[in-house]
């Protein structure tokens, strides 16, 4: 029988939810293991959140081994090469270089499918040399995977986690003083979807038939303007919504004032406009009539009363 074990690498807000449904895909058949590898530092943690993920993760069937992703390629490869399909929810947090090394673990280990860490937005249109210098390992990534062919790749790009929007470091909503800021324009659209559909959308893309190979694959919650997303916010504000245009030329001044900000440098790259939105019509989940949270369902959910649904 052949090997259909997958691994997950991480298990934080996408891992765990890339997990949940990989674990209870009615696709998936009794004979596949759904793997996590995970630090032992956060295998043997007290702390309260990461016990209960563990436990959940237990109750699942999950299986748990330990590793640590600044290993080497070769001791990473070591580990990779006993899966069928490896998928990457490391984020950017673990720092630069991480996403070649893990690809180049994967080619080591000749692995028969590669989900790299590409949740996001669309690399290939925003190009190299972007605000955002994180983003050409991004490109790295994909032009090391497309000159090979003996691992299958795919890349889900799915736009700005839905949150990150509301994110008060991000500054594009600030609730407390009713204001919106619309990044380089307010006709500028971003596309966003939640954590919880991108780990539903991941087990979907992972089993269907015909198998998905080399590409890439949109995904998307929702497709919103800055003015859009104002409109939202007065709807649900008690108070007059103030309409701030940061424009792209004050964000790159900004930026070169502080050029190792890594929210300045989204900034840019988000008023730029460029590869950050999508038409969801053209997407995966909407193709395959798959339900996903828009921003006034995300809105409804965590920022208003019932009482005070946005319609």
């Amino acid at each position: 029988m052949d090997n259909t074990s997958i691994l997950v690498l991480g298990a934080g807000e996408l891992g765990m939810t890339v997990l949940r449904n990989l674990a209870q895909h009615p696709s998936r058949s009794s004979v596949e293991t759904i793997t996590v590898l995970l630090k032992p530092s956060t295998i043997e943690s007290k702390d309260r959140a990461k016990i209960r993920d563990i436990a959940e993760l237990r109750l699942l069937g999950v299986e748990i081994i330990p590793g640590d992703l600044s290993a080497s390629v070769a001791e990473l490869s070591g580990i990779f090469n006993r899966f069928h399909t490896v998928i990457s929810c490391t984020g950017f947090v673990t720092g630069r270089g991480l996403q070649i090394k893990l690809v180049e673990a994967i080619l080591t280990a000749r692995v028969k499918r590669y989900f790299p860490w590409q949740f996001g937005v669309d690399y290939d249109v925003i190009g190299r040399g972007s605000a955002q210098d994180l983003f050409d390992e991004q490109l790295d990534v994909r032009d090391r995977l497309r000159s090979q062919h003996k691992t299958e790749w795919v890349i889900i790009s799915t736009g700005m986690f839905t949150s990150f929007l509301f994110e008060p470091s991000f500054g594009v909503v600030d609730l407390a003083n009713s204001t919106v800021h619309a990044l380089g324009s307010w006709k500028n659209a971003v596309t966003v979807t939640t954590p919880e559909d991108i780990g539903k959308l991941t087990a979907e893309i992972c089993y269907y038939q015909p198998r998905i190979m080399n590409s890439v694959v949109y995904t998307g919650g929702d497709t919103i303007t800055y003015g859009q997303l104002a409109d939202i916010i007065a709807t649900i504000s008690d108070n007059k919504v103030h309409r701030v245009e940061w424009s792209l030329r004050k964000l790159k001044a900004d930026l070169v004032q502080d050029p190792d900000d890594v929210i300045k440098k989204y900034r840019v790259v988000f008023a730029e406009g460029n590869g950050v939105s999508w038409d969801i019509e053209k997407t995966f989940n909407a193709q395959q009539e798959l339900e996903t949270s828009d921003v006034i369902h995300w809105v409804n959910n965590h920022l208003i009363t019932k009482s005070t649904l946005v319609k």
